[in-house]
């Protein structure tokens, strides 16, 4: 088997405005997707206004670390945001393993 890594990826957002990241959240993915990156599952907690997912790429951390500022830098991801005002007030980032 392959190594991946994969990152969970847990957002607490604004009251009242988890269904405008979850409607917008397919932008980014996409975004992702270019850079190799695979979007394992996302799932909105509406009771507690959450945003969960996860993000895997191929190799280890250092692999997925490397991508991931190359991806952050990109023109791609920037215009993804432009226009979008985060409804995130706090992210929980850790990178998982399946067992």
């Amino acid at each position: 088997m392959d190594k991946k890594t994969t990152q969970l990826r847990r957002y607490e957002v604004e009251k009242g405005r988890l269904t405008e990241l979850a409607d917008w959240f397919p932008t980014i993915a996409a975004v992702r997707e270019k850079y190799g990156f695979t979007i394992e599952f996302a799932y909105a907690d509406e009771e507690s206004s959450e945003f969960i997912w996860a993000v895997s790429y191929p190799g280890n951390t250092d692999d997925f670390d490397k991508i991931l500022a190359v991806y952050n830098d990109s023109p791609e991801r920037a215009a993804a945001f432009a226009g979008f005002e985060s409804p995130v007030k706090n992210m929980h980032l850790s990178f998982v393993n399946t067992i």
